[in-house]
């Protein structure tokens, strides 16, 4: 169960966006970390440029480097246009639907859930947060989990109809993955065809 565990902000302060959520960090200094980071650089490669976008999507979804590779290879073979089809994976994880049907505040929080057994998926108990949820099944909170005051904090407020592919049912605490997301409804500032360019290198 690898992931990042590394100081957030500088690598927020990198992209020069707020991958991890809201940033008090960033939102002060907000130019890359380190002695020279305040001054001009110069301008990256194309090569620099592609694989940044590589690692900001890897960020952003928390996921590692031969996680990520086995999701484009998976992307390249399947129907359709390979960086929808692989942003469309990454949103079919269940941290990732667990954050976006708002019973966590970030993907990290999503994915202590998920490994601590809180979550169930169709009615069953499931801990692996890359567990890849289809159209239909229904993902929700363990009975005795319910009361969990990060679940209620991160549900307070929180508007349930900003993304159309998932269905939020407030009095199970349990949501429905409908369909995979179109590209134009997934948020995320990332480029995903320069990821294609890179691994077509």
């Amino acid at each position: 169960m690898a992931r990042y565990i590394g100081p957030k902000s500088k690598i927020a302060r990198r992209f020069g966006e707020a991958i991890y959520g809201a940033d008090k960090v960033l939102s002060k200094r907000n130019f890359p970390p380190g002695q020279h980071g305040n001054n001009r650089r110069r301008k990256s490669s194309e090569y620099g440029v592609m694989l940044a976008e590589k690692q900001k999507a890897k960020y952003t979804y928390g996921v590692l480097e031969r996680q990520f590779r086995i999701l484009f290879e998976k992307a390249a073979k399947a129907d359709g246009i390979t960086g929808e089809v692989l942003l469309q994976y990454l949103e079919s994880r269940l941290d990732n639907v667990v954050f976006r049907l708002g019973i966590a505040p970030t993907r990290a929080a999503a994915r202590q859930l998920v490994g601590h057994k809180h979550i169930l998926v169709d009615g069953k108990v499931v801990n692996i947060p890359s567990y890849s949820v289809k159209p239909g099944q229904v993902v929700g909170v363990r009975e005795k989990s319910k009361s969990l005051e990060v679940i209620d904090n991160a549900l307070a407020g929180f508007n349930h109809s900003k993304y159309p592919w998932v269905e939020w049912d407030d009095a199970t605490k349990s949501g429905k993955f409908l369909h995979k997301p179109e590209r134009a409804d997934i948020p995320e500032n990332i480029k995903e065809q320069l990821i294609v360019e890179l691994y077509s290198k």
